[in-house]
């Protein structure tokens, strides 16, 4: 079955992963995650990106990210994979490609749902058994450490009138748990390219995107049964 093409709306929140290729480790040291956060900073202003959430894992990234046109997060994403790729190679005397070709990435419906989506991208170093990992956007909404990278989404900003304050409620929120079966509808949406939120929402990007944004049903579609033929008895 061919492909759908990706879909990118400009102004609308996107999670999407980057993962190495054949599952391979991308970072291997403090150096690569500190030069890729820097690089993802130039790369996001040069492009016209918001950086909402972040997790930096060995072998992928995940992002929540706002694009300001269309072209703005493909445009960031190449640019950004690129110059990682030229960087370790050239570092570690290897050669190809060193991430999957084709990133992942899902339209998320503003509302509770985002803010769960950077809970659980910034969950993910404890999820993957990384304790006191500190490549992701945790320690800024959390504990209030200094990030440059962070352009904190509005929903984020509505916790609190101060800094303090939304990092205290965050950190309440934070404590919750997920709903049931949010990270499976999420990994589904993101691998498979739909939008994820409400049915009002997915027939808007629909509509937008002017494509099919949520999977087609599974299994064959039933045939209808022949009407059968009412027997009439013989007259005698």
């Amino acid at each position: 079955m061919a492909r759908l093409t990706r879909f990118f709306l400009p102004n609308q929140p996107m999670h999407v992963v980057h993962r190495g290729k054949d599952g391979r480790r991308v970072f291997f040291g403090k150096g690569d995650f500190v030069r890729y956060r820097d690089w993802l900073a130039d790369a996001a202003e040069k492009y016209g990106c918001a950086i909402h959430a972040y997790a930096l894992l060995p072998t992928e990234v995940h992002l929540l990210v706002t694009g300001r046109t269309a072209q703005s997060l493909p445009r960031m994403l190449q640019s950004l994979g690129r110059r990682h790729t030229r960087q370790i190679n050239t570092a570690r005397d290897l050669d190809g490609p060193r991430w999957e070709g084709r990133y992942r990435a899902a339209p998320i419906e503003t509302g509770p749902h985002l803010l769960d989506c950077q809970r659980y991208i910034e969950s993910l170093p404890e999820r993957t058994g990384l304790r006191d990992h500190p490549w992701s956007s945790y320690g800024a909404h959390v504990e209030g450490e200094a990030d440059a990278l962070l352009r904190d989404h509005r929903l984020y900003r509505d916790l609190g009138a101060s800094a303090g304050k939304r990092q205290k409620s965050y950190r309440k929120l934070f404590r919750k748990a997920l709903p049931k079966g949010f990270v499976e509808e999420l990994s589904a949406a993101t691998y498979g390219g739909w939008a994820f939120g409400s049915a009002a929402f997915r027939r808007r990007i629909g509509a937008a995107a002017g494509r099919r944004v949520t999977p087609l049903p599974r299994g064959r579609p039933r045939l209808a049964k022949p009407k059968s033929k009412a027997k009439t008895r013989k007259r005698r």
